[in-house]
């Protein structure tokens, strides 16, 4: 069993799409619970993470949402969700307000060593690309 990853508020900003003072401001208001290293810094319990994630994308983008976009193709983020079956395998991944889906084989799960929590990226590849000016 691998040890539970803990995020630093800087990264879980980056991981919600949001600027460290919004997220260290959800955590000073007890919207995220956190808890201190050794060294004193603040850090997030992945699952915690994962979980408050999908929380903040089901009420739409963060405070700060950008005045133009065109959406890359690779998305990091933090798994939400693992689902196995016998053969194939279905995983979640909350990247700031975005939910992607990915049904993959079950074996590319466990050698990734995929669990809620972990920080992952997912990307897409597309033959369809639209373009947003908000």
């Amino acid at each position: 069993m691998t040890r539970m990853q803990s995020y630093t508020i800087g990264q879980a900003a980056r991981l919600l799409g949001v600027s460290p003072d919004t997220a260290r401001r959800w955590a000073d208001a007890g919207r995220v619970a956190t808890h201190r290293d050794e060294s004193g810094r603040r850090l997030i319990d992945g699952r915690d993470l994962a979980a408050f994630s999908v929380e903040v994308g089901q009420a739409g983008a963060g405070e700060e949402e950008p005045g133009y976009t065109s959406a890359r193709n690779a998305f990091p983020g933090i798994v939400t969700a693992v689902k196995l079956g016998d053969v194939a395998a279905q995983v979640e991944i909350q990247a700031g307000p975005h939910r992607l889906v990915s049904l993959l084989t079950r074996e590319a799960v466990e050698e990734l060593g995929l669990e809620v929590g972990m920080q992952a990226t997912a990307r897409v590849k597309s033959t369809s690309v639209h373009i947003d000016r908000t």
